[in-house]
């Protein structure tokens, strides 16, 4: 088998065959899928090796003691033999992984071969193929939990054992010192506690994720911002508890943390940084310095780690293997996100090379995963989702209604969106009722009343199911309502608009076609309004119809969003590509007559900027480049759409152009003036909703396509996880 390894003497770092190791009792043995680099510990030691002898020494002043008791009690030239030897071996690198169980050992009942678990440990979860594993350093993976996520097992009970010595309290506030990768877990889990966080870095792109993640604020060691926000946060006291998760020799971490922490708060030392603690400004505030050890209580205990004695759970609740498994389950439940962590996966055999980038600075990281040769055949296979079917039953599906009469409609959610780009369209609209406005506040619904002219607000979403007078139903919430409020609107026999996305997951999914079949009730649209724009609508019938395949760039410069915006919540609310990515697949399907058979998705660093490529029967492609990272003066939406000796440019729908070669010369076509403003079409597609449902006639857009689109929405998403992709696979 392969293993990374490094000589300490020369510095140098190599892939060797090595032997398999045994299954011993009391552990497993697993085959590696993918194992984490820890950029700071690992790094550390790579950097180390590097250094001249005297820079080694330098370095470890707890190592030259060593040496120098062995002097004492053996001789220079024995000590000297022994120093050089080890110096000059091979040792190991790694110790957080997810493998498959290949073997089991005796005395092992909890785990069987083909078991997907996490393990711990720098001498049993290295990089290697194989590792033999005691029982205590791994735990079962939870059922739906990516591999590559669980790889994070051994760092984030680093940062849960630092969490737990901060005995973090609800309402509190913390102040967290480097957000590299502990420090970023440090952050959710701490925000996951109720707990407000302040971060700490003087990199700017590590502050910004680390407020996206759940800090309240975040910002350089130096600016005045970072106190400015502990004094709004805490009224002035400081912090109750910090977090030194930085390394290097700077001793600023220790005196940022006396300046800022409360009278009697706590300070935990997660990481290796300068301790010089300044005695008057510790001994004034009695501010009590405690240390995180590893992983957790069983760390350095031969009979926890090696030979399987477990620590009674009354005296001893949160050991190594217990930090272990209560980190995978806030995984697994999406309490705490590391994806947006992950900012390269290398594959396995190209081990060296990558930490030589790491260490020249060529790739700037967070958190760097291995991927091993059998879990990249496995993504070559391409893995699908599934776009379900839809299945209508014989019942009617459009109720008889007299055409004469207004559509009375009912609003769900009354949001900026709905009262800035929906209701305004339909307020002067005739024809039109709007009935009742639904909010969870009473006061959001009696504005929407008193602004557009409701004839009734309230807060009884049943009440509005259940009044067969209303036609329709705007489902205008936050995206992890949607779908429910769909199912539930379709199942009362509404015809329904809903705002993308249509659902966050494949269930949620399945659930509205559920309803569909079981009420017979297709009524439904989803707001992908761009096809109805006025000026893509004009360019499409001026590009004309296709003979052959087609290439399409669509770039989407959406900018960053202000901090505390709920769009954020990924946990709750999805990505923000799974929000709004909907909208820029459905535009690229419908210029290209088509849903798309693949989905392709890379990103930048934190999954910021997103590359997506989608593949049409045809053999036409779409790449829709969804970046954050851009300026906020250049045009937000570009689409270029490319096929025989043609071309159409849309530049934010404020201008477009469409460019032939052809028998009789070349021919251009650009709009013929500047619109007053940019029309993405919601006027348009609510005049098309509002005919289907006064005349009972078919909805703006086949229920067969909304439902392609949301599953290659949702593919994205898979397809960042998995690293290849993602067929999109016909249920029949």
């Amino acid at each position: 088998m392969k293993q990374v390894v490094q000589n300490y003497k020369s510095g140098e770092l190599a892939v060797l065959d090595v032997p398999v190791p045994g299954c011993k009792p009391g552990g497993v043995l697993v085959r590696t899928a993918y194992s984490l680099i820890s950029t700071g510990t690992e790094l550390m030691k790579v950097s180390e090796a590097g250094m001249s002898m005297l820079g080694k020494a330098r370095s470890r002043p707890d190592q030259v003691a060593k040496v120098m008791q062995s002097v004492a009690a053996n001789g220079v030239p024995a000590t000297y033999r022994k120093v050089m030897g080890k110096l000059d071996s091979y040792t190991p690198l790694g110790y957080s992984l997810c493998g498959v169980v290949e073997q089991v050992g005796a005395g092992i009942d909890d785990v069987k071969a083909g078991d997907l678990v996490a393990c711990a440990g720098n001498e049993h979860a290295l990089h290697a193929e194989l590792n033999w594993v005691p029982k205590n350093l791994y735990t079962p993976v939870p059922d739906g939990l990516a591999p590559r996520h669980a790889a994070f097992g051994t760092v984030g009970s680093i940062a849960m054992q630092g969490v737990r010595q901060g005995e973090p309290q609800l309402g509190e506030v913390a102040l967290v010192i480097g957000l590299g990768l502990i420090g970023q877990l440090v952050v959710q889990l701490l925000a996951a506690s109720g707990v407000r966080v302040v971060g700490v870095d003087p990199d700017p792109v590590r502050c910004e994720l680390a407020e996206r993640l759940g800090a309240a604020a975040c910002g350089d060691p130096s600016s005045a911002g970072v106190e400015a926000a502990v004094a709004e946060l805490t009224g002035g006291h400081g912090v109750d508890q910090v977090y030194l998760a930085a390394g290097g020799g700077s001793n600023q971490p220790v005196e940022l943390a006396a300046r800022l922490c409360r009278d009697r708060g706590r300070v935990v030392d997660i990481g290796k940084c300068r301790l010089d603690l300044p005695w008057n400004a510790y001994y004034e505030k009695e501010l009590d310095v405690r240390f995180s050890r590893s992983y957790g209580p069983g760390r350095y205990d031969p009979e926890y780690e090696l030979e399987g004695r477990d620590y009674p759970i009354g005296y001893v609740r949160w050991t190594e293997r217990r930090n272990l498994a209560c980190f995978l389950d806030l995984l697994a439940r999406g309490s705490v996100d590391v994806e947006p962590l992950v900012s390269h996966v290398a594959d396995f055999d190209d081990a060296v090379e990558t930490y030589q980038s790491l260490k020249d600075g060529e790739l700037k990281a967070v958190a760097v995963l291995f991927r091993y040769p059998e879990q990249k055949e496995e993504a070559a296979e391409a893995p699908a989702v599934t776009v379900p079917a839809v299945r209508r039953s014989d019942k009617v599906s459009a109720p008889a209604r007299t055409a004469k009469t207004p559509v009375r409609l009912a609003f769900v959610g009354a949001g900026n969106y709905a009262t800035s780009m929906l209701l305004p369209h339909l307020a002067r609209r005739d024809g039109v009722e709007l009935s009742t406005v639904v909010t969870t506040t009473a006061l959001s619904a009696a504005n929407a009343q008193r602004k557009f002219g409701f004839a009734e607000a309230t807060t009884d979403l049943d009440a509005v199911l259940g009044d067969k007078s209303i036609d329709a139903v705007f489902v205008v919430t936050r995206h992890s309502s949607h779908a429910e409020l769909t199912r539930r609107a379709l199942l009362a026999g509404k015809a329904v608009f809903v705002e993308k996305p249509l659902a966050l997951t494949e269930d949620e999914l399945t659930g509205v076609l559920a309803a569909v079949e079981e009420s017979g009730n297709d009524r439904l649209q989803v707001g992908f309004n761009r096809r109805f724009a006025p000026l893509l609508q004009e360019a499409r019938k001026r590009f004309g119809a296709r003979t052959g395949p087609a290439s399409l760039r669509y770039l989407v410069n959406a900018g960053r969003l202000q901090h505390g915006s709920w769009y954020l919540r990924q946990s709750t609310e999805g990505s923000r590509f799974a929000g709004e990515g909907g909208h820029f697949i459905d535009t690229a399907s419908w210029l290209l007559a088509a849903d798309p058979v693949s989905v392709y998705a890379v990103a930048t660093s934190g999954n910021e900027d997103l590359q997506v490529v989608l593949r049409y029967p045809d053999g036409s492609t779409a790449t829709i480049s969804y970046v954050t990272t851009g300026a906020a003066c250049f045009p937000k939406e570009t689409l270029d759409l490319i096929a025989d000796g043609k071309v159409l440019r849309l530049d934010d729908f404020v201008r477009a152009s469409v460019y032939s070669d052809g028998a009789a010369g070349r021919k251009q076509w650009v709009s013929s003036r500047l619109p007053k403003a940019r029309d993405k079409g919601q006027n348009a597609e609510l005049a098309a909703f509002i005919k289907a449902v006064r005349t009972g006639g078919p909805m703006p857009v086949p229920l067969e396509s909304l439902v392609a689109t949301t599953s290659a929405t949702l593919a994205v998403q898979a397809g960042l996880a998995g690293g290849a992709p993602v067929t999109l696979a016909r249920a029949r």
